[in-house]
């Protein structure tokens, strides 16, 4: 298996880089084919603006998705560093997201990694289902196949986090990122690992922590993804997009209605 590993976590010390190393040495051990983008270490340009796409025209006004597809399309119309990117993600089977949860989501650095690397015409946005208005997304498009997990670590207690937790439920706090970025671009999206009282385990916490990560990445081809509803399946209505009437969900107003 070939696996993309994105980490964003500016300190080398941290407990997020600890389990990268985790993740990373376990894969290794299994045989897989592992390739790296430390966001920070490369120093990842994390705004997206006018410099990210070299052909369009300064009397233009910068449209980000039109600029994007455009670029895509074009020779030299996006940057290296995104094309390298680009590269690394059609190359992957399976990529493996590490970053802590601050402010309850992801560090800027790679909310910027997807902004300027998810580009129109290259993650979204690309062919054709019933209508071609609404394209291949949610379960379908470019990455459909491919396998994505968030590794996560939070100061916060696992109780802050559960279902009448003060912090929300962990899974709606991530659904933006897992249904909203992963899932729409075509991902299976596995059920995140998240590590939580990441400032006060000591080393035995540690040790079982990073053998429940291990057993965790044994398993990543074979764990079941989350059961999303897909765009195209036949759930929601066309054009509005909105459940059809008989769907029915012990939650009909929150994130796991979209789960079957």
């Amino acid at each position: 298996m070939r696996v993309l590993i994105v980490l964003a976590h500016p300190e080398r010390q941290s407990l997020t880089a600890a389990l990268n190393q985790v993740v990373l040495k376990e894969l290794e051990a299994e045989g897989h084919e592992v390739r790296t983008s430390d966001l920070y270490a490369i120093g990842w340009k994390s705004n997206i603006d006018r410099h990210d796409f070299p052909r369009l025209p300064n009397s233009q006004p910068l449209r980000v998705a039109s600029a994007s597809r455009h670029g895509y399309e074009e020779t030299h119309g996006l940057t290296e560093d995104v094309r390298a990117e680009q590269d690394k993600l059609l190359w992957a089977d399976t990529v493996v997201f590490q970053f802590p949860l601050w402010w309850f989501a992801m560090p800027a650095i790679l909310k910027g990694w997807v902004d300027r690397v998810f580009s129109c015409g290259f993650a979204y946005g690309v062919g054709e289902h019933n209508d071609k208005r609404w394209g291949d997304r949610y379960g379908e498009g470019v990455f459909a196949g491919k396998r994505a997990l968030l590794v996560v670590t939070t100061g916060g207690w696992a109780e802050h986090y559960s279902a009448r937790g003060i912090n929300g439920p962990v899974d709606d706090l991530l659904f933006p990122i897992n249904h909203g970025i992963l899932f729409y671009t075509g991902f299976d999206v596995l059920p995140p690992f998240v590590a939580y009282r990441v400032d006060r385990l000591d080393e035995t916490e540690f040790h079982a922590l990073a053998d429940k990560l291990r057993e965790r990445i044994r398993t990543i081809a074979v764990t079941n993804p989350i059961s999303y509803r897909m765009q195209n399946g036949g759930d929601y209505i066309v054009p509005s997009m909105v459940l059809r009437d008989d769907i029915q969900s012990a939650n009909p107003l929150g994130f796991q209605l979209h789960q079957i």
